[in-house]
């Protein structure tokens, strides 16, 4: 009989390993941080259906768990850190070999349980560690990018960056911003 802690915090994302790997974890959730820098494992289960594709660029297939990373911190996301929600940081992950379709249409994306709950069986996992995997994945979308000096010295940010600034300063919802960029 295994003795290993096997509670998880599973997150329904529409991100894909990499890019989850590229940040060092998933983000940008409401939960109960406290509880969940209490827990070994995040369980990543793939969402194919948010519409935002500015944000989401899921690629595994829909319900299935994907990745497990052993949690490492919980801290307030890098994408938005005055907002309330979290970044569950992973110090070493595992992809979920034969993914099985596991959400069962919970309301919340967030989800407390065991890894036993979502069909994983931790004695089969093979675990790598994050940053090693960040040095062949480059840069995370998140992390600050260096000023070039051929645009002005003008950092690049992403649309949905963009959008929720703009909607910011103009006090309007960020789907009410429109951007157009031409070739």
């Amino acid at each position: 009989m295994s003795t290993t802690d096997t509670r998880c915090v599973a997150v329904f994302t529409a991100r894909s390993p990499q890019r989850i790997l590229q940040e060092g974890g998933s983000q940008a959730w409401a939960l109960d941080a406290a509880r969940v820098r209490t827990l070994p494992f995040l369980v990543c289960v793939q969402n194919q259906n948010n519409p935002d594709r500015d944000f989401s660029d899921a690629s595994e297939p829909h319900g299935s768990a994907f990745l497990v990373g052993r949690i490492s911190d919980v801290i307030p996301s890098p994408e938005d850190p005055n907002s309330g929600r979290w970044m569950i940081q992973i110090s070493e992950y595992s992809t979920v070999q034969n993914p099985k379709n596991v959400w069962q249409g919970w309301r919340n994306p967030v989800k407390y349980g065991s890894l036993e709950d979502f069909d994983i069986d931790v004695s089969k996992l093979v675990f790598h560690s994050v940053a090693e995997i960040q040095k062949d994945l480059g840069p995370s979308p998140q992390q600050p990018t260096p000023p070039r000096a051929d645009d002005g010295g003008t950092a690049p940010i992403s649309i949905s960056v963009a959008k929720r600034g703009l909607a910011a300063f103009y006090g309007v919802p960020p789907d009410a911003v429109e951007i157009v960029i031409r070739g």
